[in-house]
C-alpha cells in the first residue's frame, strides 16, 4: 500500500512541530541546548497530544551530529536512521504485549552494552502503565543508574497507575489537551499542502469531535476527504464524526423555549430518522446549553466553547434564555443520560426528557404580551383610584389597619389556652361525665382515620360536664394542630355524638398549662369555700380518702 494516513505522514519531526505542548518542548529544547539531559523522563497525557512524538524527537535532539541544538536537523544520517528506523540503538517498545518480568530483565541486561551507530542509547516505553509490579520491581535499579549512554524515555495515558518508585526517578512531563483552534490551524496547515479543499466549519466540528487529541483529529480528517466529493462540507463533517448540526440544536433549543412540545418531538423524530445515536445526541445537547451558560457569563472565552460556533441564531437565543433555566435544563438532560445508559429503550427516556423540557416552568419570565397586559391594568387602576380620590372618597384607615393585626395575631407562636372556658367545665364538671366518655373513648378512637387517631394518641379527657369537656394533650404541638383543624373538631364531636347521645364541645389543652389551670382553680376553690373538706374537694375516690386519713392532707399531693 502506497497510501499512508495523514497522522503517519503528518508526524511531527521536530519540537516546533509539536501543537499546543509549548510547556514541554521548552523545556526540552533549553535542557538540549545546555546539555542538561536527564537519564529518564515520564511523558504523561491524553492520548494523541504526541507523547510518542516528543520521545523520538528527543531521541533525535541528542543523537544529532550536530549537537547541541534544540531542534533535530533531519539531515544527519543519525537523525534519518532514526526516522526511519534502520537505527538499532533507539529502541521502541509497547508495554503492553511486553509487560512481563522477562522482557524487562532483557533489557536490564542489554543496557550495559554501548551503542552501535549513535552517541546515545535511548529507550522508548510506550503504554508504561500496563507493566506487571515485577517488570516495574526489575526496572527499578536501572532506571536509577543507567550507564551514561543509556535514556529511557517512559510515556502513560494513566499515570496514577504508575508506582511512586518510578515517578520519583524521572522527570515528569504533563501533555494537556490541545485546544479546538490550535487543532484547526494544524489541519489547515495540512489541507493547503495536499491540495484538499475543506470548509472551516468542516475543520472546527472535526477539532471539538477530536476532544483535545491530534491524531483522532487527522484521522476523522482522513475519513471526511474520503466521505467527500471534490469539497469536505460540514454535512460531511457531520457524519462521519456523528456529530449534530449546530442549526438543529438551535432549532430543538427554540422549540424548548417556546414551550413547543409538537416541534420539539418533530425536531428529535427527524434526528433518530437520520441514524444519529441518542446518547451522542444528549451529549452534544446538554454541551450546546453548557456553551450557552459559558457564552452568558464570559462572551470573551470563545475558545472554552467546546460544541457551538457562535452564529446569529445562537447569540439571539442565548440573550432569550436566563442562567436559571439553562440550570433546570442540564439537570433534566443530565437525568435523562443517566438512565439512558441502563435502559434498552433510550428513546423513550430522550422524548421523555424532550417533553419534559419543553413543560419546565419558567421563574421570574413573562412574556411581552403578558408584560402588556399587566401594564394596561396597572393604568386603569391608577385611573380609577384617581376618580376615587378626585370625588371625596378616603381609604378607610381601620380597614388597613386590620390585616396588619391580623398578620400579627397569626404569627405567634403557641398555643393560646382558653382558660376562662377551662374553668366554666371545671365548675360544672362531675365524675359520671368524665366516665362517660373514658368508657367509649377506646371505640372512638377506632372509628377515627389513621392521622386523626394520631392525634389523640398522647391525649386523655381529664374533665367533663354535661355540654363540655376538656382534652389534654402531653404536647403543646399536638394540642395547637387538633385545636386548629376545624374538621377534626367536627368529626370528634359527631363520633361522641353517635356514642353518647349528646353533642359535646371539645376544648384542648397542653399538660403543663392543665396542670397549672388546674392547682390555680382548686386555690381559689378553696379560698371561696373554707368549710369544705379536702374530701370534698376532691373526687370522691377511696384510695384518696383513706390516705388522707392516713397520712393527713399537709403530706399529701393528689395529681390526676
Amino acid at each position: 500500500m502506497s497510501y499512508q494516513a495523514l497522522y503517519r505522514v503528518w508526524r511531527p519531526q521536530a519540537f516546533m512541530d509539536v501543537v499546543g505542548q509549548e510547556h514541554v518542548t521548552k523545556t526540552l529544547q533549553n535542557a538540549l541546548l545546555q546539555e542538561k539531559i536527564s537519564h529518564a523522563y515520564l511523558f504523561s497525557g491524553p492520548r494523541g497530544t504526541g507523547k510518542t512524538s516528543a520521545a523520538k524527537i528527543l531521541a533525535k535532539a541528542v543523537n544529532c551530529e550536530k549537537a547541541p541544538v534544540k531542534e533535530p536537523c533531519n539531515e544527519c544520517p543519525s537523525c534519518k536512521g532514526i526516522t526511519d528506523g534502520s537505527i538499532s540503538d533507539v529502541i521502541e517498545i509497547d508495554a503492553a504485549s511486553n509487560n512481563g518480568v522477562d522482557e524487562i530483565r532483557d533489557i536490564r541486561d542489554k543496557v550495559k552494552y554501548a551503542p552501535s551507530s549513535v552517541k546515545f542509547k535511548v529507550y522508548i516505553i510506550d503504554e508504561v502503565h500496563m507493566l506487571s509490579i515485577g517488570a516495574f520491581n526489575a526496572l527499578l535499579k536501572t532506571l536509577e543508574e543507567p550507564p551514561k549512554h543509556v535514556i529511557f524515555i517512559l510515556a502513560t495515558t494513566e499515570p496514577h497507575k504508575i508506582p511512586l518508585t518510578i515517578l520519583s526517578r524521572c522527570q515528569r512531563f504533563d501533555f494537556k489537551r490541545i485546544t479546538a483552534g490550535s487543532i484547526v490551524g494544524r489541519m489547515k496547515l495540512i489541507v493547503d499542502e495536499t491540495g484538499v479543499q475543506c470548509d472551516e466549519k468542516a475543520l472546527q466540528i472535526v477539532a471539538r469531535a477530536a476532544d483535545g487529541g491530534m491524531r483522532d483529529a487527522l484521522s476523522l480528517l482522513d475519513q471526511a476527504i474520503s466521505f467527500s466529493q471534490d469539497i469536505v462540507t460540514v454535512e460531511d463533517a457531520l457524519t462521519v464524526t456523528g456529530s449534530v448540526s449546530q442549526n438543529f440544536l438551535n432549532k430543538l433549543a427554540a422549540a424548548v423555549d417556546d414551550r413547543n412540545v409538537a416541534d420539539g418531538l418533530d425536531a428529535l423524530e427527524e434526528l433518530l430518522f437520520q441514524g444519529k445515536d441518542p446518547s451522542r445526541f444528549i451529549e452534544d445537547f446538554i454541551l450546546f446549553y453548557r456553551d450557552m451558560l459559558l457564552y452568558k457569563v464570559a462572551p470573551n472565552l470563545e475558545e472554552s466553547l467546546e460544541r457551538v460556533m457562535l452564529d446569529e441564531d445562537f447569540i439571539t437565543l442565548s440573550e432569550k434564555v436566563q442562567h436559571e433555566q439553562i440550570y433546570e435544563i442540564i439537570d433534566v438532560l443530565n437525568k435523562a443520560q443517566q438512565e439512558m445508559r441502563w435502559t434498552n429503550h433510550p428513546r423513550i427516556f430522550l422524548e421523555v426528557a424532550i417533553i419534559k423540557l419543553c413543560q419546565l416552568e419558567r421563574a421570574n419570565q413573562t412574556s411581552p404580551a403578558e408584560l402588556e397586559g399587566l401594564l394596561s391594568k396597572i393604568s386603569r387602576l391608577e385611573e380609577q383610584l384617581q376618580e376615587l380620590k378626585q370625588n371625596g372618597v378616603s381609604i378607610n384607615e381601620e380597614a388597613q389597619a386590620a390585616p396588619r393585626k391580623k398578620t400579627q395575631r397569626a404569627s405567634r407562636k403557641g398555643f393560646q389556652v382558653p382558660t376562662g372556658r377551662i374553668n366554666e367545665i371545671l365548675k360544672e364538671a362531675t365524675k359520671p361525665d368524665l366516665t362517660a366518655i373514658k368508657s367509649r373513648w377506646g371505640e372512638m378512637l377506632s372509628r377515627l382515620v389513621p392521622s386523626y387517631a394520631a392525634l389523640l394518641k398522647e391525649a386523655e379527657p381529664v374533665a367533663a360536664s354535661s355540654n363540655a369537656f376538656i382534652l389534654k394533650f402531653n404536647y403543646e404541638i399536638h394540642c395547637q394542630m387538633a385545636m386548629e383543624n376545624q374538621s377534626f373538631l367536627n368529626l370528634l364531636t359527631n363520633l361522641l355524638e353517635e356514642l353518647l347521645g349528646k353533642k359535646l364541645q371539645v376544648v384542648g389543652v397542653p399538660e403543663e398549662q392543665w396542670l397549672h389551670i388546674r392547682e390555680e382553680f382548686l386555690k381559689g376553690h378553696r379560698e371561696e369555700n373554707p368549710e369544705q373538706s379536702s374530701e370534698d374537694q376532691v373526687e370522691e375516690d377511696p384510695v384518696v380518702t383513706e390516705a388522707l386519713k392516713m397520712f393527713g392532707e399537709d403530706l399529701i399531693e393528689i395529681k390526676d
